[in-house]
């Protein structure tokens, strides 16, 4: 369990992470392990990595195969994250959006640092 003893900044955001269906990317086209990766950049840093929070907003399958799907935040750091998702064998995936929430503790301006 994390303790936060400072104030707490909560940010959000949306991303589309692909539309393979217009151009026969490997989501649509592809089959076995795939992956796409983005990096999401906070607009102001927290003192630590914080808690990301990832979740579908919006998924277009191909209802013919599997639906297979995998939508996870890594490398967190106080900057930034990589939104990650992957899908394997016969899935066909025409378009994913993801939302996200990132909370953790931020710099306290009423708090001094004396050195």
């Amino acid at each position: 369990m994390k303790r936060l003893n400072t104030p707490i900044g909560v940010q959000q955001g949306s991303r589309i992470l692909f539309s393979d269906f217009a151009d026969g990317g490997q989501m649509w086209v592809g089959e076995g392990e795939r992956e796409t990766r983005h990096h999401i950049t906070f607009a102001q840093p927290y003192l630590e990595a914080p808690a990301v929070m990832v979740g579908l907003s919006m998924w277009d399958m191909d209802n013919r195969t599997n639906l297979r799907a995998d939508l996870s935040a890594a490398n967190i750091t106080e900057t930034g994250f990589h939104l990650v998702f992957r899908t394997w064998g016969d899935s066909r995936i025409a378009r994913v959006r993801a939302d996200w929430t990132a909370m953790g503790q931020i710099r306290d301006d009423e708090l001094w640092e004396v050195e």
